[in-house]
């Protein structure tokens, strides 16, 4: 600001505040080139026109013996004044106590009379107003309006001092987050929502302010806090939650927190926060905890997650992505008939080796790039059905998974019939099976697409069914061609009498509906006997194979032939 100003020629303006005339005269006359300024002969006349709207002063030149008002009462009025405490005052006397006392009761500086060195005068007043003018836009810059607490890069500063000044202490940095603070926002009012980041602010003061305590917020519905360290955080911020919903009438504020205990000083700051941050994150959502703390192993996984994320289309590009598949036999005659199979991807990573897909899929299942690999398998699957069809002369249909993302993908039938075309295949080899939690999810949105697939001939497969809690009288309206079977049913039905008894249900729902049922999971022959007597027509697992590259699943079709 004050480079501002000096650089655009602007002129500050100074009141003089003195009785007698000529000193009035002789100051005006050093300053004047400089500055704009006014007189004052007394306190009262002075703090009069201090109080006028208009005019805004830089400095003021504060004589102390004056009649009607003194200066020194004057200093106190200005200093007890929020609007004039940030003028700053330098008292001009002869007096050696004076100084002192003056210096005590807030002045920023004095002047010596008689007024005899200008420069040196002239040099106070500019060193003066620009430290003030610094201050003030410090200040404004250092703290958020609206809660108090420090901004971000004034926080940073706070906590490099705090280490600064106690390098042994052990601390706490913690992320605290409103969850879906924008939907208060937007169904209770910005004014509420202010209200509710305010309380929090304050609270958080209650909470902590009686160690070590430095807050900010960076953003708008998330507080930093670095704080003393505690062993335990139980109940802290339940409190919380329960005043501001006690306070702003709106249910279910929940408050949620991530915290990174005994930081590492060795690290940056910001590092030490995207730890907490991390963890705080990690429980969206999650209504069964309010508190979760960050560890290594939380860090690593992170961190794989974002290679696995980064590599997925050099994955795709470089064909690391190889598509395994699992044989379905038929049961039901006197020797089991292979009938089909189920498409499963594998991940070779270059520099990662094999990577579960119990890694990768949900991760790109929960933010969306589980389409590029459902793609990818849709095209390796029905290149494959051809290959074999080729050099075989038989065609083994096969299972490829359709995800969420992909079901209100408007291309989703275009595409799937773009694959078949050039694959030269039949829409009946390429069966779709869509996981039961996905009907119960929106059942009304995925029965619109399954009718327009089935019409053009797909055949759908109702995946995990038994863990998507489908009400029965969903099962009855949706359109499907076959259900599976989870395998978590079938793995324990011969010890389970529950789970054999489920099993049964199953297969007398598959059989109301008058379509098939495939059990998943099938290890030994007691199972495929015990299914058999249920009247199951099909039953895949490592009984008869594991998920196999497609090289070595031609062994099951020659055997076939």
């Amino acid at each position: 600001m004050s480079d501002f100003a000096y650089s655009k020629g602007l002129k500050r303006r100074i009141l003089i505040v003195e009785d007698e005339e000529i000193n009035r005269e002789i100051l005006g006359n050093m300053l004047q080139d400089d500055y704009a300024v006014s007189y004052a002969e007394n306190g009262a006349q002075a703090l009069e026109m201090l109080h006028e709207k208009k005019v805004r002063y830089s400095l003021i030149l504060l004589d102390l013996l004056m009649p009607v008002m003194s200066g020194e009462e004057l200093l106190g009025k200005i200093k007890a004044d929020e609007m004039l405490s940030g003028i700053p005052v330098i008292v001009m006397t002869s007096e050696k106590p004076a100084e002192v006392s003056s210096i005590k009761h807030g002045a920023d500086d004095f002047i010596t009379k008689p007024y005899d060195s200008p420069e040196v005068i002239k040099a106070r007043c500019e060193r003066i107003i620009q430290l003030y003018e610094d201050k003030s836009i410090i200040r404004s810059a250092e703290k958020d309006e609206l809660t108090g607490l420090f901004t971000r890069e004034f926080f940073h500063e706070y906590v490099r001092q705090a280490d600064d000044y106690d390098e042994i202490s052990s601390d706490d940095a913690i992320v605290l987050n409103v969850e879906h603070f924008h939907m208060i926002n937007e169904m209770f009012g910005r004014d509420m929502g202010d209200e509710i980041l305010k309380k929090i602010a304050n609270a958080l003061m209650q909470i902590f302010g009686s160690g070590m305590y430095i807050g900010c917020r960076p953003d708008a519905d998330y507080f930093y806090l670095y704080v003393d360290h505690r062993d335990s955080y139980d109940g802290l911020f339940t409190g919380l939650s329960d005043e501001l919903e006690k306070y702003s009438h709106i249910p279910k504020i929940r408050i949620r927190a991530g915290v990174y205990q005994n930081v590492d000083k060795q690290i940056s700051i910001d590092e030490r926060f995207d730890h907490a941050k991390l963890a705080c994150d990690r429980i969206r959502g999650d209504y069964t905890r309010e508190v979760n703390f960050y560890s290594r192993e939380m860090n690593d996984a992170d961190l794989f997650h974002e290679r696995l994320i980064h590599d997925i289309d050099d994955a795709i590009a470089n064909r690391n992505l190889t598509v395994f598949y699992q044989p379905k036999y038929g049961i039901q005659s006197e020797k089991p008939e292979l009938r089909s199979a189920e498409a499963l991807i594998r991940w070779k990573h270059p520099e990662l080796g094999m990577i579960s897909p119990g890694e990768f899929i949900p991760l790109f299942e929960s933010n969306g790039l589980i389409q590029k690999l459902d793609h990818y398998v849709w095209r390796e699957a029905a290149s494959q059905i051809r290959k074999w069809r080729d050099k075989f002369g038989v065609t083994v249909p096969v299972s490829v998974n359709v995800s969420r993302v992909d079901i209100y993908d408007p291309e989703l039938e275009n595409g799937l019939i773009e694959i078949i075309e050039e694959s030269g295949i039949n829409v009946s080899d390429l069966m779709l099976e869509i996981t039961e939690s996905a009907y119960a999810d929106d059942a009304k949105g995925l029965t619109d697409v399954a009718d327009k697939l089935r019409a053009r001939g797909f055949k759908i497969e109702m995946d995990d069914f038994g863990t998507g809690y489908s009400s029965l009288n969903m099962i009855t309206t949706i359109p499907i061609d076959v259900l599976k079977i989870d395998m978590s049913f079938i793995r324990n039905m011969n010890r389970d009498e529950k789970n054999r008894k489920l099993v049964e249900l199953v297969m007398e729902i598959a059989d109301f509906l008058k379509v098939p049922a495939v059990a998943e999971g099938v290890e030994d022959e007691s199972q495929l006997e015990a299914l058999k007597k249920m009247g199951c027509q099909l039953i895949q697992g490592y009984y008869f194979s594991k998920p196999v590259p497609p090289e070595d699943f031609e062994k099951f079709i020659k055997q076939e032939a």
